[in-house]
């Protein structure tokens, strides 16, 4: 599941300004030679649709095959023989809307997969060349993800999304993980654009990554205050700290609660008596 707290596209938005939209990020990509191949499984928790990503030509390389979607292959495959063939792909987790077609694009075309876990060719490390991709760990939103500096662009998954925010994932370092990640980020510069596994891309890497790590922080800030206001249950604070996610998101909003949590406990300044939510059986 993914990802995000607020909608791919402002609901006002005439097809006009969508088709400007389309134009100018696909400017924005030619000039980076990278192509998106947006699956069609758009939704609340999707925005738009994953995005695959193609980089490079002969061969061409693929982050994120996307959901198992027949359609979606199809387009992919067009694009690996446009560019010449598939290298590689990299997956920068395995959540199945990210990861799920991966076997059945290798099956069209035999290829390494590399991921952070799991039966892949390539087990990915901080640092490790694949193809084009350089990876850089970055925990948080799922204990294996990884970000790809390629061709001038980050492909963010979903530790960065074109929009909104992403649900943080409660086992132990995650938040201070996540923060450290996006940080380290900051302050590479090989890339220039963000390529995120949902949403546009964004062109202001540095602006966006610094807005990240501002509302996670706004976010613990606001948290603190309500603990100390007294506010000890679940419901308590997501009212007091997540009051603008939806209903519908409320649940990763409770997720991302746990984890914010968990740092504070780490940190030793967490009150007794707060209220933990429980994931039972979930493997992050």
């Amino acid at each position: 599941m993914s990802k995000a707290y607020s909608p791919d596209r402002d609901a006002g938005a005439d097809a006009g300004g969508e088709v400007t939209q389309a134009r100018s990020e696909a400017d924005l990509l030619m000039s980076h030679d990278v192509l998106c191949v947006r699956a069609p499984n758009p939704g609340p928790l999707t925005l738009s649709g994953t995005n695959t990503w193609v980089v490079g030509r002969r061969p061409a390389w693929v982050v994120d095959p996307g959901p198992l979607l027949e359609v979606h292959l199809d387009s992919l495959s067009a694009a690996i023989d446009e560019r010449g063939g598939l290298g590689g792909v990299a997956l920068t987790h395995d959540h199945h809307d990210h990861c799920e077609a991966a076997r059945s694009l290798l099956d069209r075309y035999p290829a390494p997969l590399a991921a952070g876990r799991g039966a892949v060719d390539v087990l990915l490390g901080e640092n490790m060349r694949f193809g084009p991709f350089q990876a850089v760990a970055t925990p948080g939103h799922a204990v294996d993800h990884f970000a790809f500096v390629a061709a001038g662009a980050c492909f963010t998954g979903d530790a960065v999304l074109g929009v909104g925010s992403v649900f943080i994932s409660p086992y132990p370092g995650a938040m201070s993980g996540y923060l450290q990640a996006l940080t380290r980020l900051r302050l590479r510069d090989d890339f220039s654009v963000l390529c995120p596994g949902h949403g546009p891309p964004v062109r202001d890497a540095r602006r966006k990554l610094a807005e990240y790590v501002a509302h996670r922080i706004d976010r613990e800030n606001r948290l603190i205050a309500a603990l100390g206001e007294g506010r000890r249950t679940t419901a308590e604070l997501l009212d007091a700290v997540w009051s603008d996610a939806p209903e519908l998101l409320r649940p990763l909003a409770t997720v991302t609660l746990a984890a914010h949590l968990d740092k504070l406990e780490e940190e030793q300044i967490l009150p007794a008596g707060v209220e933990r939510p429980k994931f039972e059986g979930t493997e992050w």
